[in-house]
């Protein structure tokens, strides 16, 4: 029987804080008495198990293929890559895998159990978790909960607390006395901290800062920890807490794969000393230590979304892992050289790969596609590790003298502490942990002063016992267990059958429960079938109507296209033809005003001509005047002469002379007036044309500007109705394209309405179905009735503005027609009032030119008829004096030759004049004929040009007019109502009590009733009996 004491030491509670170096190592003990020491020479391979967690939230709404797939009885996960011709499977072999449906429970009895065991034997354990970020590292470690809230174990607990769970449990129904003691580290960006650390407890969470703890080596290669702090626990609600508490601490972070990933490694480590005695009597010590890691997953920066801080905290632990996958192959392919010493991480894991330490690791994965890649890197490190090879080894025992002296080094370092701190000097420790050490040194110096005298009474009774016992022992042993298993069989038995008793009442009164329920549930299923099937014709109704209504709509959408593609191409022709006569036009107007500057030109050089020879006109007639005058003073001289030798030398006949000077001054006077007249009138002539030709050059130049001007209007005219058309053709365009586009907007806008209703229809239809089916009917021929009315009322405003449009145009051709018709008429007008004008200035000037010819000729026949009465006059006054003059005929020879001479040259000189002007009069007279034959060349084509522009104009006018009318009236189809056009009908739709009275009775109401019949059954079956 354990004493009080016994019980305390077995629980525990007395043990004391370990602050200094704490070994990690399975070396960390060595064996002061070399008892017992167990060393497995053939190598072990690290076992590995592999974990599928099931399909998330968002991979189940992404509705993405599984490529993984489990077999738990062959032990292999198969992994399917598609490749853009094949499909390939890569098995992998594990020595346990559980599929997504694996429970917590069942994986760790399967996985972790055993190692439980060998911890409790004496082993060292290492058991960590690797994979991706959020398959489930930290799930299968730590769980969801550890208890619930009645108290009782949570069922998805993890490998942790469940293995927690376990040691206990067996340390007490063994009845065993043990120490346990606990440590919880983190390896956070490559420095290590006490998760466990009670400095700044006061603060929160974030604005602790810990200080990180050195990893070392000693002596002999094992790895420890100096400063961290082991806390000492008896219970395993002791060890929760401290779970919760590391895990609060630990640093975790949300990314775009794991709402609570860890950014760091987690260890915790389980030391335990187990006391048990041998045959001999020597009491010994077993040490066993389980290490449970936490790795941080492995991680993508890009899929996860981690950046700045947290992007460095990837770094950390993607570099870490690929340091331990080093390891992991260098240890795979038996290198020289393994790289423990390059991370943290793997200097702490060295023993356990590759060392004396039974390890497992659980490899998690995801099944999803988007994951294959982490997933099948996963699994190639798993299946590797997999080859590695330790060497296991139990843990040392102690006996317990030299558990003592370990305790007593404790205590030294305890006092070596309180000397430090009393001083000043050294490392200082909290004042609740001093109490705590305080105490614990008393209980460990009264236990010792206790256990010396318990020795040395036990010694000696141990002796004389020590045969009795060994006896009594076994067959003590025997009768209890036999005992034991006797009452617990017995228990079971009673228990099993009250249970089974109970079990049969409760299945009869459930069976009679589920028949009622039964039957009443077919009776409402068949109402519901019947409602369901009237309710599927209705909806049958409808969705033909709908298709209806939607092949409708199909042909007035191909319709509009027919009829965007009809004006397109009116628009393209139209703007085609239009083109055409632009440039007809344009080529029309320029060699209209080529020619008008021909005819300018022409004009402005026969103006010239005629201005010359008008000048040269005006100068011979002067030059002529100027010799007459001065002819006439000389014929004056020689008769004054003569008169004066006459009277001189003829005084007989002075009467004859005198009366022949008088007749013949009469004579010439006849003749001058004569002539001076005939000069007059050719001047005054030459004037009147002068005048006149100066009025035709100012009309012409009048008439030029005024073409100028009226072409000026024409071609602005011309140039106003193709802007006009320009415009209009670009409102029909835009038109168009927004007629186009509203009629997709309302399509698409139909469409959106109908999904959406569909949607909501289709979610609510689960509730209320026939409801929602008659509002649903309603709703859509609501909606496709406004929509079709909508598009009609579209359709016809579209054909109203083209209408409207195309009015417009045809209003502004036909008024292009009629002016461009004026214009003609016009300048026919203009061409027939310029030819008559050019005709009466013809006639006119060939009048002048005659009447001119006429007094030339009567100049002409006057100097004739002058000539021969002189003749006349001379041969009678010859014959009158011929006697008179014969004597003086000598003295007047020279004067009669004189008078002749002059007389001579003098009627040579007319005639001379008299040609040179006929020739400028003829001259002048060619010179118009020949203007006014060019000018008539010129206009007879440009009246001919007129006229075949008009013609062809209004040819294409009436063409395009024609066009716009085949096409606006013709071609261009309407939406017209079709006498298919669905009519509304009256749908039948059930009431809400209807539908309500289909429903089956709460399953409550049900059993209540049925109850009470059954009571009812009863009692009146209990009367019956009475």
């Amino acid at each position: 029987m354990d004493t009080p004491k016994s019980n305390h030491q077995r629980r525990g509670s007395s043990s004391p804080f370990l602050m200094s170096q704490t070994l990690w190592s399975s070396t960390e003990k060595t064996c002061r008495s070399g008892l017992i020491r167990s060393n497995d020479e053939k190598g072990v391979n690290v076992k590995v198990v592999l974990r599928c967690r099931p399909p998330n939230e968002d991979e189940m709404k992404m509705k993405g293929p599984l490529v993984i797939s489990c077999d738990d009885l062959k032990q292999e996960v198969t992994a399917t890559l598609n490749t853009s011709t094949k499909q390939i499977n890569k098995a992998f072999l594990f020595d346990k895998v559980c599929g997504p449906s694996s429970q917590q429970k069942d994986f760790y009895d399967q996985s972790v159990a055993p190692l439980v065991n060998d911890i409790l034997e004496g082993y060292t354990c290492t058991i960590f978790a690797y994979g991706q970020t959020g398959t489930g590292k930290t799930y299968t470690m730590e769980g969801e909960a550890i208890k619930e809230k009645n108290g009782e174990f949570h069922k998805n607990a993890g490998v942790i607390p469940t293995a927690v769970q376990e040691i206990f449990d067996i340390l007490e129904s063994q009845k065993a006395e043990y120490t346990m003691k606990v440590a919880y580290i983190e390896i956070y960006n490559e420095e290590i901290t006490d998760l466990l650390s009670l400095e700044e407890e006061s603060k929160p969470i974030d604005e602790k800062q810990r200080k990180p703890l050195a990893l070392m080596e000693d002596g002999k290669g094992a790895v420890f920890i100096r400063g961290l702090e082991e806390v000492t626990v008896s219970t395993a609600d002791e060890i929760y807490k401290i779970l919760e508490k590391g895990s609060a601490n630990k640093h975790t972070a949300e990314t775009l794969l794991n709402k609570q990933s860890n950014r760091s490694h987690s260890i915790f480590s389980i030391t335990l000393h187990v006391k048990e005695s041998t045959h001999e009597g020597l009491e010994l010590i077993k040490c066993g230590k389980l290490n449970l890691v936490d790795l941080a997953g492995s991680e993508n920066i890009l899929r996860s979304g981690a950046k700045e801080g947290r992007a460095r905290e990837a770094g950390e632990i993607n570099k870490s892992l690929l340091t331990l996958g080093r390891v992991i192959n260098a240890l795979v392919d038996h290198s020289g050289h393994v790289p423990y010493r390059d991370s943290k991480l793997t200097r702490f894991l060295r023993d356990s790969l590759g060392g004396k330490t039974k390890t497992c690791i659980i490899a998690t994965i995801s099944p999803s596609i988007q994951c294959l890649e982490e997933t099948l890197s996963t699994l190639e490190y798993a299946n590797r590790a997999k080859q590695i090879k330790n060497r296991p080894e139990v843990n040392q025992k102690l006996i317990k003298s030299a558990r003592i002296k370990d305790l007593y080094v404790e205590m030294d370092c305890l006092k070596q502490e309180l000397h430090a701190t009393r001083e000043k000097n050294g490392i200082y420790i909290p004042q609740d942990r001093y109490l705590s050490e305080e105490a614990a040194h008393k209980a460990i110096v009264e236990k010792l002063k206790f256990t010396e005298l318990d020795l040395e009474s036990k010694n000696k009774k141990l002796i004389e016992l020590q045969d009795l016992y060994d006896n009594q022992r076994q067959l003590t042993a025997d009768l209890t267990e036999q005992l034991q298993r006797t009452r617990r069989e017995l228990k079971k038995a009673e228990q099993a059958f009250n249970d089974l008793e109970a079990q049969n009442r409760r299945a009869k009164e459930m069976i009679q429960e589920k028949d009622s329920l039964v039957s009443d549930l077919i009776k409402s299923e068949k109402e519901m079938t019947d409602k369901a099937l009237e309710l599927r014709a209705e909806v049958e109704n409808a969705e033909s109507e709908i298709s209806s209504l939607f092949a409708k709509i199909e042909k007035g959408n191909s319709r509009e296209e027919r009829n965007r593609i009809l004006v397109q191409s009116f628009h393209s022709k139209l703007t085609q033809q239009l083109e055409i006569l632009k440039r007809k036009t344009a080529i029309s107007v320029t060699k209209q005003e080529h020619q008008l500057n021909v005819i300018l030109e022409d004009t402005q050089s026969f103006l010239a001509t005629k201005r010359r020879a008008t000048d040269e006109l005006k100068v011979q007639l002067q030059k002529l005047k100027d010799k007459y005058n001065s002819d006439i003073q000389n014929l004056a001289v020689p008769a004054q002469d003569l008169h004066e030798n006459s009277q001189l030398a003829f005084s007989k006949v002075n009467s004859e002379i005198s009366k022949h000077s008088s007749a013949f001054m009469d004579l010439v006077g006849k003749i001058s007036a004569d002539l001076n007249a005939t000069l007059n009138g050719l001047r005054g002539n030459i004037r009147e044309l002068e005048v006149k030709i100066n009025a035709f050059v100012r009309q012409e130049q009048q008439y030029q500007t005024r073409r100028y001007h009226e072409i000026q209007i024409t071609s602005e005219v011309l140039l106003n109705f193709f802007k006009t058309l320009n415009t209009y053709i670009s409102k029909l365009r835009l038109m168009d394209e927004k007629s186009q586009s509203i009629n997709d907007q309302q399509l698409c806008a139909l469409e959106e309405k109908f999904e959406d209703l569909a949607a909501s229809e289709e979610r609510q239809l689960i509730e209320k179905i026939a409801e929602i089916i008659s509002a649903s009917n309603t709703k859509k021929k609501r909606l496709v009735q406004t929509t079709v009315n909508d598009l009609r009322e579209c359709s016809n405003i579209k054909t109203r503005n083209l209408n409207a449009e195309f009015s417009d145009i045809q209003g502004c051709a036909n008024s292009a027609y009629e002016e461009w018709t004026n214009y003609i008429e016009s300048t026919e007008a203009h061409h027939i009032e310029d030819s008559t004008r050019l005709e009466f200035w013809k006639s006119s000037l060939a009048g002048n030119i005659d009447c001119c010819l006429t007094k030339s000729e009567g100049i002409k026949d006057g100097w004739r008829n002058a000539q021969e009465s002189l003749h006349s006059q001379e041969t009678r006054t010859i014959n009158s004096i011929d006697c008179i003059v014969k004597s003086a005929m000598e003295s007047n020879g020279k004067i009669g030759t004189k008078f002749s001479s002059t007389v001579t040259s003098i009627l040579e000189e007319t005639a001379i004049s008299k040609r040179n002007l006929l020739f400028v009069m003829e001259s002048l007279l060619k010179l118009d004929h020949d203007e006014c034959e060019k000018i008539c060349s010129f206009i007879h084509p440009c009246v001919e040009d007129m006229k075949q522009m008009k013609d062809s104009q209004s040819s294409e006018v009436s063409e395009i007019a024609e066009n716009a009318g085949k096409v606006l009236t013709d071609e261009y189809k309407v939406d017209e109502t079709s006498s298919s056009t669905l009519r509304r009908k009256r749908v039948n739709v059930p009431s809400r009590e209807s539908i309500e009275n289909l429903r089956t009775p709460f399953l409550e109401e049900s059993l209540k009733s049925f109850q009470g019949n059954g009571i009812a059954n009863r009692a009146s079956r209990n009367v019956n009996a009475t």
